[in-house]
């Protein structure tokens, strides 16, 4: 991580975790320009984003150090799946799309209609349709198998693809340096 390389970025994030960074009177920061990408309300924005973020991804799209050493955060669902499908598009390869089959319970009135429901993107959860590649990162949103390192926030990259499960490899998190793994390349399922 960055933090980890940079002495001032490192510093600049205690400051601010602290609440000890200058602020402008009302608890409002200023962030550094050299920490920001400008925004100026055009569509090529988001590419900008990403170039400057994922500098030279083409050539190191098949690094798990380089893509996991790099985030993209947002705070909001609907820009997070704009970002990625952005970031799907740039990797090599074949696409596998996964569908959610979510369906309301004892609603025999159809008040929520799957299209209803797969329209929602609530926290915690993937979208209705979730397009991957092979190499791309993607981040556990739930504990699967915490003896094995399988837990919320672990990031893994995609090596494969099965029909309702996703081949990948831990990279980072509670396991990704656990000697003896019983599944070095866990299986990641869909349920």
């Amino acid at each position: 991580m960055r933090a980890q390389s940079d002495p001032w970025f490192a510093g600049y994030l205690l400051r601010v975790g602290n609440g000890t960074e200058e602020d402008d009177g009302d608890g409002y920061i200023r962030l550094p320009n050299e920490i920001c990408v400008p925004y100026t309300g055009k569509d090529t924005d988001l590419h900008r984003l990403i170039e400057d973020v994922f500098l030279m991804l083409d050539d190191n799209m098949t690094d798990p150090d380089y893509i996991t050493s790099r985030a993209i955060l947002s705070t909001r669902n609907d820009c997070v799946d704009r970002i990625n499908m952005r970031m799907i598009h740039r990797f090599r390869g074949d696409e596998m799309v996964y569908h959610s089959f979510d369906r309301a319970e004892d609603d025999p009135h159809n008040y929520y209609p799957p299209e209803f429901l797969n329209s929602l993107t609530p926290n915690g959860l993937p979208p209705h349709v979730l397009r991957l590649k092979i190499n791309c990162p993607i981040i556990l949103l739930r504990n699967i198998d915490q003896a094995n390192g399988l837990c919320n926030g672990t990031r893994l990259i995609v090596w494969g693809f099965q029909k309702n499960a996703i081949d990948a490899e831990i990279v980072l998190g509670a396991a990704c340096s656990k000697e003896g793994l019983p599944t070095p390349n866990p299986v990641v399922p869909l349920r």
